[in-house]
This record gives structure tokens, sequence and C-alpha cells, in this order.
């Protein structure tokens, strides 16, 4: 019977609580395992066993690669390092690692980045290319410029115009020149500018804001500075200048451009039609490879046609727009005149040229 009772109360100490005196730990169990060691280790999590360094080219790529990081910083730091590269790492007349074609897909979404540090690196690093390499590329940036012009962020809408300033300063011509370079850019610049024609008044608002009010209307001083430069090259003097296949045309000619080639004589008739054309491209405004456009995205490489398409569809508007600006006074004011100078050029051209105002 002895046995048997001290079984028992053996059996019963698992299932009975143990009583916690006040003032005491909690007795440990008996399978404990102190942990409280810490041994010292160095832990790789990638090891590259590589014993030379990479090139600047493979440098270059992984930089590339990191402008679509979700991070401004890394974003904003891979481009100060392509910067570096272009403007002091590569001689002179080496070729780029990579193409601009390969880059401008890369770098124009970078247009509309949320991050002031970020824009204001792309448009040094956009300032450091080759302007021969970008004069091809010119309708890859257009879209995203004119996306960052009526962008909802005042920033944005500021680094875009400064963005096509850069391009007209390079590219001018082919900016003009190329499929919805004139028409867009243009709505454009009315849109910022508040300048809207009569179908575009019936449902815009009026100008759009820039920022902060102590700005003191610099930004749009900067957008009518460059509007200015933007008409300097599509209609003003500086289009008839040089190749392209404008002529300029003295005030009271009397004459078309098209027949500024000289007095030809019988039986010669329109010699200019069969001479070497001065455009790279003379049947592009033909469309006959490409998707149907309308006339936005037409081609107007001539200087004629773009004054043509100005008068009848942004004259008037920019004209009224102009006089307000210059009745605003200050910057403004002066900025506007500018403008108004290359509105004076493409008139006088025009009524020379026998062209319809």
């Amino acid at each position: 019977m002895g046995s048997s009772s001290k079984k028992k109360k053996e059996k019963q100490k698992d299932f009975q609580k143990a009583k916690l005196k006040v003032g005491k730990t909690k007795a440990k169990p008996d399978n404990f395992t102190d942990t409280s060691f810490k041994a010292k280790s160095i832990t790789l999590t990638q090891q590259s066993l590589t014993l030379n360094a990479p090139t600047t080219t493979t440098q270059f790529t992984h930089h590339v690669s990191l402008l679509g990081s979700k991070s401004d910083a890394q974003r904003r730091d891979s481009l100060a390092h392509l910067t570096t590269h272009l403007t002091h790492s590569r001689p002179g007349n080496a070729p780029l690692p990579q193409p601009v074609s390969t880059l401008l897909p890369t770098l124009a979404p970078l247009i509309l980045d949320g991050s002031t540090g970020v824009r204001t690196q792309l448009l040094r690093l956009l300032r450091a290319l080759p302007p021969r390499d970008v004069e091809d590329h010119v309708a890859q940036l257009l879209p995203f410029i004119r996306a960052g012009m009526t962008h909802l962020a005042a920033d944005i809408r500021v680094t875009a115009v400064e963005v096509l300033a850069w391009l007209v300063e390079v590219a001018g011509r082919e900016v003009v020149g190329c499929a919805g370079g004139w028409i867009k850019t243009l709505n454009c610049f009315l849109s910022v500018l508040g300048w809207h024609t009569e179908e575009s008044s019936k449902w815009s608002a009026s100008r759009a804001a820039f920022g902060k009010s102590g700005t003191a209307g610099r930004p749009v001083v900067k957008v009518l500075g460059v509007l200015a430069e933007f008409l300097e090259v599509g209609i003003g003097a500086v289009a008839g200048e040089g190749g392209g296949g404008d002529v300029v045309m003295e005030e009271g000619a009397g004459r078309t451009a098209g027949a500024a080639v000289g007095n030809w004589e019988f039986p010669l008739a329109q010699v200019e039609a069969h001479m070497v054309p001065q455009t790279a491209q003379p049947y592009v405004y033909l469309n006959l490879f490409g998707q149907p456009r309308d006339e936005e995205g037409e081609m107007y490489e001539t200087r004629e046609d773009r004054f043509r398409v100005f008068a009848a569809r942004f004259l008037k508007a920019v004209e009224r727009g102009v006089e307000s600006a210059r009745q605003d006074g200050g910057e403004v004011g002066r900025a506007s005149s500018a403008v108004n100078k290359v509105l004076k050029e493409a008139l006088g051209y025009a009524r020379g040229a026998g062209l319809e105002v």
C-alpha cells in the first residue's frame, strides 16, 4: 500500500500548479537551454571573386539600369554618375558607351518625375549629350515634354519648358518640323499661358498657376522666352537662314517663295519642282508608309506651311496674349516684347511672300 500511494503522489505532481512567491523568479524548466551567448561571425550575402574592376562601360550600363529604381536618391545619383562620365571621363570624340537612341527611352519619362532633384540632374545630363545625336530623336522627347507642360504640378511644368528650351537650342529645325511638333507644341504653350483660341476658351480654364505666389511671374517670363525662341525657329528670320529649303523673301517682291529660283525663260517652266530638294526627306509629308495623321500630327517642314497654319489657328490668340502681357508690365511685359518682335518679322515676311494673313 505504501508504494502505491507514493506512486500516486508522484503522478499528481505533474498536474499541480507551483505556487510562486513574491520576489522570487520563476524556476526554469529542466530542458532549458542557455542562448545568451553570442558568437563572432562575418556573413557575406554575395561574394565576388573577380580580380579585375568593372570597366567604365559596364558601370555606365549599370547606372542606366538604375534609372528605373523606386528610390529618388538612387535615380538622382545614377543621373549624376552618367553626367560626370559624359562631361569629364569620356574623351572628346569618343563614342558614347550606349547610343542616344538607347538612352532616350529611359531618360524621357524622368521629365515627369516627382522629385525636383531628379529632374534637375536630368536636365544637366541632357545638356551633356551630343547635339548631333539628339537631332534624329526629337520625336521621342516631344510627347513627354508636352505631357510635362500640361502637368498638374507646377514644378514639372517649369522643368518641361526648360527641357524644351534646350531641345530648341540644339535641334530647333527638327522640333518645329517633325510630326506634331508645330501645332501640338503651340497648343501646349497657349494652354500654359492661358492664351486660348476661340475653341479652347469654351472649356479651358484661365492661366495655369506656377507654384508659389512669391515667384513674381518668373516662370511666365521663362515660358515667354521659350515661346519667342520656338516661334523664331518656326516662322522667324532664323527659319530662312542656312539650309532646309526655306527661302526668305524681301518685302514687296510680289512672288511666292517657290518662285525664287530665278528668272527662267521660255520654254523652261516650274524648274524648281524638278531640282534637287533641299530637305532631307522631301516626300515625308505624303505619309506613304505611316499611320493616318490629322492636321495636328502633320509635318510642316517649310516656313510657309508653318506660317499658314499659325495664321489660321494661333495668330489672333497670340496677339491678344502678347498685348495682355505688355499691359501687365514688369518682367512679363519685357519678355512679351521678344514674342512681339518675332510676330512682326513673320507678318512682314508673309506680306512680302504673298501669303494670306
